[in-house]
């Protein structure tokens, strides 16, 4: 094999991982991209049952449980706070606000269920304690970006929908580390957004998620996935969730704020936590989030060297096609996730998603770490 037949198969390999990427651009992204949530014709409001779990965030819940306790809503809620045997000054905290909010309800937890890592037991409690079928799910370290919150994502429900995923994004603040949280953020919601409008529905953030006890209790809980940590949302969604009783919310009133990790080391380790349950998914998701990240982690090696051994006009004029149509569907897609500020940085921060999947493809073989704190 001489030197130009090399250059052939390697600018054909470039050709091939750049149609999977179109794919996946033009067949899953794309329906985010002119997505349009349909107009009911009977408007509805549904009692709502608020769930967090708590471990030792006093800090967070006195910065962000108020925006949980003032939502404008006016049918049935309450807002349940589950606190897992905290150390901190979590339960005094929680005495003073349930003094001015009638709808706080606390669970104090004081056993540890040794036998269930992680979050799942608190959730399962608070899911147990709720008194209404609809429960929306965040975190101590969240805060509704508007006061229609709960209003926006029980909007989604109707008599078909059991679980409507929403947006958790995080706080704009400047550096190179903030931008790229939010770009990985922005990119996983894409994803499973455009899975569920495809009808193959695979994950969602427990920063936002919202669903029926019913489904709960129909695969009874968490008890496929007890043993592991993690995967208290991305899990039961993945086991839970269908074409039929799936529904996304975009609108930007019923988003999510979470501070982001402030350092790389803790970002890192919040990623390893979350990629560590990818490999318990239904194996057509796993095919298709393997085949999407294969192709991403090729096609930038692929290009180098087509430039290099090949054709560098024809290696650019593939390069060119990718990245226009990239851009237009992108950018609608930032836009409805309040995230255009990052649009002038996509094709940097694109390149950099090689150096991504290199650091955390080990998080797929580890074994999750037992808690969740």
């Amino acid at each position: 094999m001489n030197f130009t037949q090399i250059g052939q198969i390697v600018f054909y390999a470039f050709c091939l991982v750049t149609l999977i990427q179109l794919f996946y651009y033009l067949f899953f992204f794309i329906r985010l991209a002119v997505y349009k949530p349909k107009k009911k014709a009977v408007s509805q409001t549904h009692p709502v049952s608020v769930i967090i779990c708590a471990r030792d965030e006093a800090a967070n819940l006195a910065k962000n449980l108020p925006g949980a306790l003032v939502q404008q809503y006016s049918t049935t809620h309450e807002v349940i706070v589950v606190n897992d045997n905290s150390f901190d000054d979590t339960r005094y905290l929680l005495e003073e606000y349930q003094k001015t909010y009638r709808q706080l309800q606390v669970v104090e937890l004081k056993q540890e269920a040794k036998l269930i890592p992680g979050k799942k037991f608190p959730l399962s409690v608070g899911i147990k304690t709720a008194k209404h079928e609809i429960v929306l799910l965040t975190d101590a370290d969240c805060v509704p970006a508007s006061e229609f919150w709960i209003d926006k994502m029980q909007e989604s429900f109707d008599e078909n929908t059991e679980i409507v995923l929403g947006y958790g994004a995080y706080h704009k603040k400047p550096g190179l580390l903030n931008k790229i949280v939010r770009w990985e953020t922005f990119h996983t919601a894409l994803q499973y957004f455009s899975y569920a409008l495809a009808g193959k529905p695979y994950m969602g953030v427990g920063r936002n998620l919202s669903y029926k006890k019913t489904i709960f209790f129909r695969h009874k809980g968490f008890s496929a996935h007890n043993n592991i940590p993690s995967g208290d949302d991305d899990l039961f969604i993945n086991m839970a969730a269908t074409k039929k009783n799936t529904r996304i919310n975009i609108n930007k009133d019923a988003f999510t704020l979470s501070e982001p990790p402030k350092t790389w080391g803790a970002w890192i380790r919040q990623k390893n936590r979350h990629y560590s349950t990818g490999k318990f998914y239904k194996p057509l998701h796993k095919f298709l989030l393997g085949l999407y990240t294969f192709s991403h982690i090729m096609f930038y090696p692929l290009l180098a060297a087509s430039l290099i051994f090949y054709n560098w006009q024809l290696a650019l004029i593939v390069f060119g096609i990718r990245f226009l149509i990239q851009g237009i569907i992108l950018y609608p897609c930032m836009k409805k996730l309040q995230e255009l500020a990052m649009y002038p940085w996509f094709i940097f921060i694109d390149i950099w998603m090689f150096f991504y999947y290199l650091i955390f493809a080990v998080a797929v073989f580890k074994r999750p770490r037992k808690g969740w704190k």
